[in-house]
C-alpha cells in the first residue's frame, strides 16, 4: 500500500499565496474529493502537485512512501507515481496520440516492454473507454470532442496505473455515458487497490458513482470542511454558503 501527504503545503502564483497550508493524506484504493467555489485554488493544488513551474511551493512539502518529491521535477513526479487528467487537454498537432501514449509509457514504466506490445494494450483499453481506433492515428487531442478529451485522460490513466491520479472536473463536459466510462476507470484502479485518488469536482454526481471515501472543501486557499458523502449532499443541496458558513460559526 502506497500513500501520498501533502503537509502544510503554501503556494504561490506570481507572487501571490494561493494556497494557505494544505495537508491532506491518501492512501491506495482511496478516492477523496476536492470541492470547492470557484476561484478558491482547486487547480492551484493540481499544477503544484505535479511541479507547473509557474505555481511556486514557498512551504510544506508533498511525499510518497515516506520519499520527498516536493521539488523533484514533473517528469521524475511522474515515475514515481504521481498522475494528472487536465481539465482543459490542449491539442497538439502534428503528434499522433498513438506516439504520445508509446512516448509516455516508455518515459514512465520504462522501455522492457516492445513497442508492438504497448500498441496493443493501448487498443485494448481504448475499445473498453470507448475510443474509436481511428482517433489513435489523429494529432493529439485535434478536433477530438470533450468526451472524447477526457475518455482520452482515462486510456492514459489505464495505461500507466500510476500510484496516485489526480482528475481536475474529469465530469466536466461530459455527457451521461462518458461519465459511466469515466467512473468505471476510476473504480477498475480502486478495485485493484492499486490507486488513489484526488478528484476535483462540483458536482455530486460522478461522486455517486464512485462512493469517495472522504470530502473535503477548499476555500480562499484553505480545507475549511472535511467529511463522508453527506458533505457532498450538503452542498448539492444548500451550496457552498451553507459550508462556508457552518465553518465560520
Amino acid at each position: 500500500m502506497s500513500t501520498l501527504k501533502i503537509e502544510d503545503l503554501h503556494v504561490e502564483v506570481e507572487g501571490k499565496e494561493i494556497l494557505k497550508g494544505i495537508t491532506l493524506e491518501i492512501k491506495s484504493g482511496e478516492v477523496h474529493a476536492l470541492m470547492g467555489p470557484n476561484g478558491s485554488g482547486k487547480t492551484t493544488l493540481s499544477l503544484a502537485l505535479l511541479g507547473h513551474p509557474k505555481y511556486k511551493i514557498t512551504k510544506g512539502k508533498i511525499t510518497i512512501d515516506g520519499e520527498d518529491i516536493t521539488n523533484v521535477d514533473t517528469f521524475e513526479k511522474a515515475k514515481r507515481g504521481l498522475f494528472l487528467a487536465f481539465q482543459n487537454p490542449v491539442e497538439v498537432p502534428g503528434v499522433r496520440l498513438s506516439t504520445l501514449l508509446v512516448a509516455e509509457y516508455n518515459k514512465v514504466k520504462g522501455t522492457s516492454v516492445s513497442v508492438p506490445q504497448i500498441i496493443q494494450e493501448v487498443r485494448t483499453i481504448s475499445k473498453e473507454v470507448g475510443i474509436q481506433e481511428s482517433l489513435l492515428n489523429r494529432g493529439v487531442h485535434e478536433g477530438f470532442s470533450g468526451g472524447e478529451k477526457k475518455r482520452v485522460e482515462v486510456l492514459q490513466m489505464l495505461l500507466l496505473k500510476p500510484k496516485f491520479a489526480i482528475l481536475d472536473e474529469p465530469d466536466s463536459g461530459v455527457d451521461v455515458d462518458g461519465l459511466s466510462v469515466i467512473a468505471k476507470g476510476i473504480s477498475q484502479l480502486r478495485e485493484q487497490n492499486s490507486t488513489g485518488y484526488l478528484i476535483i469536482t462540483h458536482y455530486r454526481r460522478i461522486l455517486d458513482h464512485i462512493n469517495a471515501d472522504k470530502i473535503h472543501v477548499l476555500y480562499r486557499g484553505k480545507i475549511i470542511a472535511s467529511g463522508s458523502m453527506e458533505l457532498a449532499k450538503k452542498i448539492d443541496e444548500f451550496g457552498y454558503e451553507a459550508v462556508i458558513k457552518d465553518a465560520q460559526n
